[in-house]
C-alpha cells in the first residue's frame, strides 16, 4: 500500500463507503453537466468559470472512480492520492491524467482565490477534462461490464 494512501486512511480523509457503487452514475452525470457548463462558459469568454467548472468535472469523474472502489474522500489531495494508488499503479489511469487533475486543482485555486486565469489554460483544461471524463467512463465500464447497464439506471 502506498504510504500517502495509508496516511489518508489513517487521517480519515479517505474512508470506506459501502454505498459508493450506487453513486457512481450520479457522479458521472454531475461531471458531464459541469463539463457542458464549462464549454458554454468558454464560448462566452468566461475563462475563469471554464477553469473552475472543468476542475469540478474532473473532480466528479475522479470521485466516481473512488466510489466505484467503495471509498469516499474528505480531501481533494487525498482523492488524487487515492487515484494514484487505486488506478495509476494498476495502469488503468494514465499518469498524465492524474497529473492533469492536480494541475486543474491548482488552476481552479488560482482562479478562485487569486483572480488568476487565462484563455490558454481554459482551452487546455477543456481538452484534458474531456479526456479525463471519457477515461473514467471507460474504466468503470470495463470494470463493471456485466452490470454496467443496470448501474446506469440507478439514481441515489
Amino acid at each position: 500500500m502506498s504510504h500517502e494512501f495509508e496516511e489518508c486512511l489513517k487521517q480519515n480523509r479517505i474512508r470506506e463507503f459501502t454505498r459508493g457503487k450506487f453513486l457512481v452514475q450520479k457522479e458521472l452525470k454531475t461531471a458531464e453537466e459541469d463539463f457542458n457548463e464549462a464549454r458554454e462558459s468558454y464560448k462566452r469568454s468566461g475563462y475563469k468559470w471554464t477553469t473552475i467548472q472543468t476542475y469540478y468535472s474532473m473532480f466528479h469523474s475522479a470521485r466516481a472512480l473512488l466510489y466505484y472502489k467503495n471509498y469516499r474522500e474528505r480531501s481533494h489531495y487525498c482523492l488524487i492520492t487515492a487515484l494514484k494508488f487505486l488506478y495509476g499503479q494498476a495502469g488503468k489511469l494514465p499518469v498524465y491524467l492524474i497529473e492533469g487533475l492536480q494541475k486543474a486543482k491548482n488552476l481552479r485555486e488560482d482562479a478562485d482565490y487569486y483572480g488568476e486565469w487565462s484563455k490558454i489554460a481554459a482551452e487546455e483544461m477543456i481538452a484534458l477534462t474531456a479526456e479525463f471524463l471519457n477515461k473514467a467512463k471507460e474504466i468503470i465500464k470495463q470494470l463493471d461490464a456485466p452490470n454496467y447497464g443496470e448501474m446506469s439506471n440507478q439514481d441515489a
